[in-house]
């Protein structure tokens, strides 16, 4: 099928013949991983979650990523002029705006590591889990085709919103389709036999945005992750004219941060755009009767609720929350009260208050 697919040209009439063959390879590899992983568990990197969130490092081996891990946190990465110096996963901390995020140096991508060459299904598990990825090149070979690729085919999607499709089962009816837009890169019956391609019988699918045919290929295989990712340029200090200008107009769609590792050149831009990039904001505790805590923040991410904020003093308080207090930009007005799902904004002042 594979065979097939690269011998047949993409156009309008075989647009619904592509996607079907997509969707059934898509199937086939569904089926021969979880083949794969039931015959037993294999050794991988273990790395303990700490901080207020993770960036892993990526790139080719040898590109300077230990040295980039060390400049940021003072951890202790081994650090080499040959390839593999990095043989595990070398975990390091950023303090930076009251946030602590982990930083993770791993072995270098190399091709077919998403087949497992060179380990690479350990490293890319281990990418997975992470909030941001930190796309490491050097400024002499800054094409990262293959480390896209590599990640792509390991159902990671860079700066990328899941699709907003719904799928829901029945126990007949067939396959309806139900845009709610105006569909321009799929139709609806490319849709309809990718679904039935994928095995799906009687099904409703609820498509709320103009998707294309890889964009329905990741709804239905459900198993994709979607992760912020920068790009360093590393070694700009022995540029020669004009390759720096070279690498930071290739990617368009990756904010970049030239950096020198071995000088330290750039790395508080780089500190400042994985802090931007995370989106972290900052929450300050008020306990009831008293000031506001304004010197320590506790830090979450954007988008985080009330609820978040329990959970990372203590799971008692959300075990135990009664109501909460807030004063700041979420608020309507200052202390309004409001419950544990309440959406949290930058510099909000909090007081939570529990049943005794």
């Amino acid at each position: 099928m594979e065979e097939q697919l690269s011998n047949t040209k993409y156009n309008k009439a075989t647009e619904g013949h592509i996607g079907k063959i997509k969707a059934k390879i898509a199937r086939l590899s569904a089926d021969e991983e979880k083949r794969r992983s039931s015959k037993g568990p294999t050794k991988g990197f273990y790395v303990k979650k700490a901080g207020d969130s993770t960036v892993a490092l990526v790139g080719f081996p040898s590109v300077g990523k230990s040295t980039i891990l060390n400049q940021l946190t003072g951890a202790k990465s081994e650090i080499g002029a040959y390839h593999f110096t990095t043989l595990d996963v070398v975990p390091g901390v950023l303090e930076y705006k009251h946030a602590k995020i982990q930083i993770l140096d791993m072995p270098g991508l190399i091709k077919d590591a998403s087949r497992g060459k060179g380990r690479g299904r350990e490293v890319i598990a281990a990418a997975r889990s992470s909030d941001v990825i930190l796309l490491v090149c050097d400024v002499f070979n800054p094409d990262v085709s293959v480390l896209l690729k590599e990640l792509w085919n390991a159902a990671i999607r860079l700066n990328q919103k899941k699709p907003d499709v719904v799928i829901t089962h029945s126990d007949h009816g067939g396959i309806v389709i139900k845009p709610t837009v105006r569909l321009t890169k799929i139709t609806e019956e490319t849709a309809k036999d990718m679904v039935a391609a994928y095995g799906h019988v009687n099904a409703t699918v609820v498509i709320r945005e103009d998707i294309d045919v890889e964009q329905m290929l990741d709804v239905l295989a459900g198993n994709r992750v979607y992760i912020k990712a920068v790009m360093a340029i590393n070694k700009v200090d022995i540029a020669q004219p004009g390759q720096l200008e070279r690498a930071m107009s290739m990617y368009p769609q990756f904010r970049k941060v030239p950096v020198s590792a071995a000088t330290g050149y750039g790395i508080e831009d780089l500190k400042e755009t994985l802090y931007d990039t995370i989106d972290m904001i900052r929450v300050y505790l008020k306990p009831q009767g008293q000031e506001a805590d304004m010197e320590v923040p506790l830090i979450v991410k954007r988008g985080n609720d009330i609820g978040a904020v329990c959970e990372q003093i203590h799971r008692d308080f959300r075990n135990n929350f009664r109501y909460a207090m807030v004063w700041g930009r979420s608020a309507k007005f200052p202390g309004q009260t409001v419950g544990i799902d309440h959406v949290l904004e930058d510099e909000d002042v909090v007081t939570i208050i529990v049943r005794r």
